[in-house]
């Protein structure tokens, strides 16, 4: 069902809009409502949808997908989940950095897992190779839009330690949030840790 709304009307849902918002007293009852301590970032294709799954498999402290709690009027109000998913191609971190910011900010982070897999389709490609084509397709020149150690994967190993080195080197990811990079196998469904920096 799709829905027209009166624009005038959306700011309804917006927190910051509402008579008598203080943002100090929403901040805490963000941090009350979902007890997230863990962001997981990984890859978009389908075939890493399980991802989240088996980390708090292999992490029995954690839950995903967890349940949501309504309250007295049915309003979805929070969530048992403990992992978020942040889900960008090849599962890189320079995407995910304003999405560990927010997160951290409204709910406090323990932990950020960097999750790559195997048989990546950014592994079938390299940044020279996406430029060329791009130049040659769509006339555009994306040499200078992007860095090339966060475009392609060439390596496992070493996309997951610049990544993990990317999110230990920004000012939005604080010291005592542990940052660890896994391999995560598609046809088995298991990790392989090979970055733990705590």
């Amino acid at each position: 069902m799709t829905v027209t709304p009166d624009p005038n009307t959306l700011d309804r849902f917006v927190y910051s809009q509402q008579p008598g918002y203080n943002e100090t007293a929403t901040r805490a009852a963000f941090t009350n409502a979902v007890p997230l301590r863990t962001i997981v970032i990984y890859c978009y294709d389908p075939r890493a949808a399980a991802i989240p799954v088996e980390l708090a498999n292999l992490w029995p402290e954690e839950t995903y997908p967890g349940d949501l709690i309504l309250d007295e009027h049915g309003s979805k109000v929070g969530s048992t989940a403990t992992i978020f998913p942040v889900v960008v191609a090849g599962g890189r971190a320079v995407d995910a950095l304003r999405s560990i910011t927010i997160g951290h900010h409204l709910f406090g982070l323990e932990n950020v897992v960097v999750a790559h897999h195997t048989n990546c389709g950014t592994s079938s490609f390299t940044p020279r190779g996406l430029f060329d084509a791009y130049d040659a397709e769509e006339g555009v020149d994306l040499s200078q839009t992007y860095g090339t150690e966060s475009l392609a994967i060439g390596h496992l190993e070493s996309s997951l330690r610049y990544d993990v080195d990317l999110l230990r080197q920004s000012a939005a990811v604080p010291a005592a949030v542990h940052v660890f990079g896994y391999v995560f196998d598609i046809d088995l469904n298991e990790f392989t840790l090979v970055i733990d920096d705590d």
